[in-house]
């Protein structure tokens, strides 16, 4: 039997004021009615609690655009808990801040996209920034442990000089710089998201130079992104290993884009134990363990370590789910990363101001738009 699971991430709805064009959420959203209700949510907690299970990530879309989410964090806490909130920040303020920390809330995630106002409200597609920035010195007044997460790009990775230099000011515990990561929306726009090589190491310099500025202050956590890797990401720590993800309508997934994979019904909670589902369901024993690793994966010294990479990139990428993660320099398949890599190369270079930066992304933020927007 597998050991039991560390961490919960619970997206508690879909819902959400942003309409940014690297979101990994699922093409298909799961509408409101289908949420899971407070009671519901709050028997998943108690049962992560009995699981062993340490931290709930609440998350989504927009976990604020549930009222019941103090409520949820107070049901987390009381399982045992360490609760972390993921958030744009948008339809925070101090008063239900305090409620949440009240509530039992011990850290606080929120996404900046740039360091610049017009440009971060291009990419995020609703004018954010400005709160995002009010709000980060409202959490400085409270006991609570704070994140700033910010998704790189081409569009923006030439100012994350900048960038990392507009967050200091913000005074978090952590920095987290995140390369998009090609799923859903993110997918569809990867041509105009995807950096160059070039962007890729300049970054890694600047990076390691802030580390060092900042040690003992800021901690700054970042990877070289997948395309641009030599071995796959371990994904969620290994399918079915560490992590689980319950969805606004409670399926339950061994991550976020696990429905793209043909051929596999994920359980859902209203109908099947969280225990049932960790460790029989076959969804999540499907890529667990190696026994079903082809070659070169079921013969690598990695194979312990990065598990054959990601089960939904190989699909979405190779066509097959048991294939070996084409981002992997050493799968049969690596020519397809290489060729986008190098497409992205070949293309004109990312502009040099913000000003223009965004004039590719306004089309797909529109079109982003008209899909986040039309009736359920």
């Amino acid at each position: 039997m597998s050991s039991n699971p560390l961490a919960l991430i619970a997206e508690i709805t879909h819902r959400c004021p942003l309409h940014c064009v690297y979101c990994s959420n699922p093409m298909q959203l799961a509408p409101t009615a289908s949420e899971l209700s407070t009671g519901e949510w709050k028997d998943v907690l108690e049962q992560c609690g009995k699981l062993g299970m340490l931290h709930a990530h609440f998350t989504g879309g927009e976990p604020l655009a549930r009222t019941d989410l103090a409520e949820l964090v107070s049901a987390a806490r009381a399982a045992g808990l360490y609760t972390n909130l993921i958030t744009s920040g948008i339809g925070l303020n101090e008063p239900r801040l305090e409620t949440l920390v009240a509530a039992g809330l011990d850290h606080i995630q929120i996404s900046f996209q740039d360091s610049h106002d017009v440009s971060a409200n291009w990419i995020a597609g609703a004018k954010a920034h400005a709160h995002k920035i009010e709000l980060a010195r409202t959490i400085g007044r409270h006991r609570i442990a704070f994140t700033v997460n910010l998704v790189v790009h081409r569009q923006n990775l030439d100012y994350l000089d900048e960038m990392i230099a507009f967050i200091e000011q913000l005074n978090p515990d952590r920095i987290e710089i995140a390369h998009t990561q090609y799923y859903g929306w993110a997918l569809a726009n990867r041509a105009a998201l995807m950096p160059t090589l070039a962007q890729v190491e300049r970054a890694v310099g600047i990076v390691a130079a802030a580390e060092k500025r900042l040690v003992g202050r800021i901690r700054i956590d970042s990877v070289v992104p997948d395309y641009y890797a030599k071995f796959p990401k371990a994904c969620m720590g290994g399918w079915g290993r560490k992590l689980l993800l319950i969805n606004p309508s409670g399926k339950v997934l061994p991550c976020h884009a696990a429905e793209v994979l043909p051929g596999l019904s994920f359980e859902n909670v209203r109908e099947n134990s969280l225990h049932w589902i960790w460790h029989e369901s076959p969804s999540f024993r499907r890529f667990r363990g190696e026994d079903w690793m082809p070659d070169p994966c079921r013969s690598c010294e990695r194979r312990s370590e990065d598990f054959g990479g990601c089960r939904c990139q190989a699909f979405l990428l190779a066509g097959d789910s048991m294939a070996t993660d084409p981002a992997c320099s050493l799968a049969p398949a690596h020519d397809l990363v290489q060729a986008v890599v190098g497409a992205a190369d070949s293309q004109v270079s990312a502009p040099a101001s913000a000003a223009g930066s965004f004039v590719q992304l306004q089309k797909l933020n529109q079109d982003l738009w008209i899909y986040r927007t039309s009736p359920e």
